[in-house]
């Protein structure tokens, strides 16, 4: 039955509010603006940091309604709550499905602290609820482990997810935690109020669950989108952090993604954009050589200036300098090995912006660590995101990133003259050092060491001539070296300038109308060429 509106229920409510705005008029702004908790619905997935806000809750005489696993988790705590289903009349059905989806929950939550909605709460019995913690079904982490549809739809919250958006929905007088990201906040918003939220704090909880529920859809929706014929553009990244700045000083920065799952930085200033951008193009490079011989790659502007494989990671070093020790100032070093003391010391002599390894040795980190500035990071993972995406005009491309590593298997002789096995294995390090260098990217390789490179430039002849000027430059012999091109040679004046100059193997792509021009042009003087049918274009 519906309960009786009792007499001067406004006045008995509204007095004390009334009589202080009349005695003190410049308090109507924050009274008016700030609500008191007076109780609060609690239904949680995870009860992990719930308890201390439970205590001040309880401290401030907040009134708790729960569900299910809450409800009694609240009570071996030893704290006083009322179930929902004393306040639906109906017990949680259909296995868990429906709980709280039901009027007299939702009435006082979405109830504005007004007459006229205050009324209805009244003449139809239903408690005001202030506060609503409530965090998701872990939809995404499911995904993460599971490939059961079954499991996985079942971790498709209802409920929580239409308590947060009504809560948030009304921030006006009702305050919402939607995730135990929040709960440190939130605690600290408690304390220091008492218990009475001014709107403020109400609107930045509102944002917040606004962002965790977005966050919660496009991750569901983008487990149906796999696949579809209509693709959708929808990514939601849940973390962010303020650069120092952008590409340029007069530019604005924010970085979206989580970089401590990567990395744990154990030195150096803040990561600019421009770092970020480097740092990416050096994961994507040791990740095709992270499982081989020590390996070492320097990197600036994202080309690879100096590469190379050795035995060990000091000689590995030693070479990768050698390709190009004047680029290599203030650039981005990357290897797959722990650096180990006497690599430290080398590497200490030169100024760089960053330094990316899988372990460092205590003595090694030490060293290292005594330049501030420097940036140096331990990788966690050469984990490269299979799809890519970036902003063009007024919209955005994605595209499948280039994960394709080549291998002997896929390389197809186009010549009468085969590699030897020296230059074969010179050819597939050639071939991953090009594959990371902007178009149109030339690379020369001898003894698994980068002696040249040419790229970003606007012919593949001009690439050549960067590449060997270069390696030349820097003291190296080009006798036997190896060649590698991102793209295919529409003439054959690359190999004849290689083939001039001392290379002996070249691997491309293929694909040109003219590929047999070059290839002729090979086996009139006794070269190699390797196809391998796919194309590394860099832009």
């Amino acid at each position: 039955m519906p309960v009786q509106k009792k007499p001067c229920f406004f006045i008995r409510r509204y007095i004390s509010t009334f009589a202080l705005c009349f005695f003190n008029p410049t308090a109507l702004y924050n009274i008016m603006d700030t609500r008191k908790i007076r109780s609060a619905l609690v239904s949680v997935f995870s009860k992990d940091g719930l308890e201390p806000i439970l205590m001040e809750l309880h401290r401030l005489g907040v009134a708790l309604y729960s569900t299910g696993g809450t409800f009694q988790y609240i009570q071996s705590i030893g704290l006083p709550a009322t179930a929902v289903e004393d306040i639906t009349g109906y017990p949680s059905i259909l296995d868990g499905r429906v709980k709280t989806l039901h009027p007299a929950v939702f009435g006082g939550i979405l109830a504005r602290r007004e007459p006229a909605h205050l009324a209805q709460l009244e003449e139809y019995g239903l408690p005001e609820i202030d506060l609503v913690i409530v965090d998701l079904y872990p939809f995404e982490e499911t995904v993460a482990v599971s490939t059961s549809e079954s499991e996985i739809i079942e971790k498709i919250d209802i409920g929580g997810i239409s308590l947060i958006r009504a809560a948030a929905k009304n921030f006006g007088d009702v305050a919402v935690v939607a995730s135990r990201q929040e709960y440190s906040l939130f605690l600290e918003m408690l304390r220091e109020t008492q218990g009475a939220l001014h709107s403020d704090h109400r609107r930045e909880l509102a944002r917040r669950a606004f962002k965790v529920s977005s966050n919660y859809d496009i991750a569901i929706f983008n487990y149906f989108n796999e696949g579809a014929a209509d693709v959708t553009f929808k990514y939601s990244i849940h973390r962010s952090d303020i650069l120092r700045y952008g590409e340029n000083p007069h530019q604005n920065g924010v970085f979206f993604g989580d970089f401590e799952q990567i990395f744990d930085k154990l030195a150096g200033k803040a990561i600019s954009y421009n770092n970020l951008v480097d740092i990416d193009a050096a994961v994507q490079v040791m990740r095709e050589l992270r499982n081989g011989e020590p390996a070492f790659a320097i990197l600036k502007h994202t080309n690879t200036c100096g590469m190379a494989v050795r035995p060990t990671l000091p000689e590995a070093w030693h070479a990768a300098l050698a390709c190009d020790p004047v680029s290599a100032f203030g650039g981005i070093f990357v290897c797959n090995r722990p650096v180990d003391v006497e690599t430290a010391r080398e590497i200490d002599k030169l100024f760089y912006e960053v330094l990316i390894a899988p372990g460092f040795d205590p003595e090694a980190l030490e060293i290292l660590q005594a330049k501030k500035n420097r940036i140096l990071l331990l990788i966690k993972d050469f984990f490269v995101r299979p799809r890519s995406f970036r902003s063009l005009l007024n919209g955005v491309v994605e595209q499948d990133t280039d994960l394709r590593i080549e291998s002997e298997d896929d390389f197809q002789l186009a010549t009468r003259k085969a590699p030897a096995p020296n230059e074969v294995s010179d050819l597939l390090f050639a071939g991953v050092a090009v594959k990371h260098l902007k178009s149109n990217g030339i690379a020369l390789v001898k003894n698994k060491q980068l002696i040249g490179m040419g790229c970003g430039q606007p012919s593949r002849v001009d690439a050549l001539q960067q590449a060997i000027a270069k390696a030349r430059a820097f003291g190296f012999d080009l006798q036997g070296a190896v060649m590698a091109s991102d793209a295919f040679f529409p003439f054959p004046d690359c190999v004849q300038i290689a083939r001039e100059a001392g290379i002996t193997a070249v691997v491309q792509p293929g694909g040109s109308i003219k590929d047999q021009e070059s290839i002729d042009y090979c086996d009139a003087h006794d070269m190699a060429m390797m196809l391998t049918g796919i194309r590394h274009f860099k832009h």
